[in-house]
């Protein structure tokens, strides 16, 4: 007999930040594995052609704008969602900021932005969509960690912060409400090429160190995180909860590479 428990064929999915980068991809990978996907963010034109994308792989999808930092637009999105679908199966928070600046010139304000974001904006919409969740006595919920969130990186205190702070939750929000049917995990990514960093990784001494940094001695393909996302997603995970999955070639287990 096959082995199904990974199939998420008729699932529900809300990919907050999911219409770029990283969330665009797991967008289009849960849409592969079987979800239907809605992929939300603040730029309409982006959501619009991933929300094109999804339903060419024959699965349901909305055009619905949203920004963390504004709880009523969560809630509003929520709403589309439960008025077009009828439940919440999955929320990923892919939305996220970072600055690279030395510590002890960043701004009160600066450092705000980056935690509004990464932090209390991943809180809001697990705070949001969990509700659906914990009413529905079943749920999964998958926050995007960092390396950061483990081993420091230079001139990154607000982003490093935030990241180590998203893990905290994570826990937290495992603990409050695994025992009510939400699982609540976090995939934590190495170093990926995006269109966003291709000059820094490829033409600066910050991105030799991560590739040196790396045993795979590679940067990973986006398309490398859809499978640890399926798999959290999924009954197979249903008795994960609280953890961190690192998907990062090795990074954060090695020490001496040479």
């Amino acid at each position: 007999m096959a082995y199904d428990k990974l199939n998420l064929d008729g699932r529900i999915a809300v990919v907050i930040g999911g219409t770029s980068g990283i969330g665009r991809t797991l967008s289009l990978g849960l849409a592969e594995a079987g979800a239907h996907v809605v992929p939300s963010s603040r730029r309409k034109q982006e959501v619009d052609a991933t929300a094109v994308e999804i339903e060419a792989r024959g699965r349901r999808t909305l055009r619905a704008t949203s920004d963390v930092l504004d709880r009523s637009s969560l809630e509003a999105l929520r709403g589309n969602v439960l008025e077009a679908f009828g439940r919440v199966d999955i929320l990923v928070n892919c939305a996220g900021r970072t600055q690279k600046k030395a510590a002890a010139d960043v701004t009160d304000a600066e450092f705000q932005a980056v935690v509004e974001t990464n932090l209390t904006g991943t809180f809001r919409a697990c705070q949001i969509f969990g509700r659906t969740m914990l009413d529905q006595g079943k749920g999964r919920i998958i926050n995007i960690a960092s390396l950061s969130s483990f081993a420091a990186l230079y001139q990154t205190a607000a982003y490093s912060a935030s990241k180590a702070a998203v893990v905290s939750l994570t826990q937290t929000l495992a603990v409050e409400w695994g025992a009510k049917g939400v699982n609540v995990n976090a995939i934590a990514p190495g170093v990926f090429r995006t269109p966003l960093n291709q000059e820094l990784l490829d033409g600066t001494e910050r991105g030799k160190e991560f590739l040196m940094r790396t045993p795979m001695r590679r940067f990973g393909k986006t398309e490398e995180l859809v499978g640890a996302a399926i798999f959290l997603a999924s009954d197979a995970a249903s008795f994960v909860n609280g953890e961190v999955i690192a998907v990062d070639g090795g990074f954060l287990a090695s020490a001496v590479n040479q």
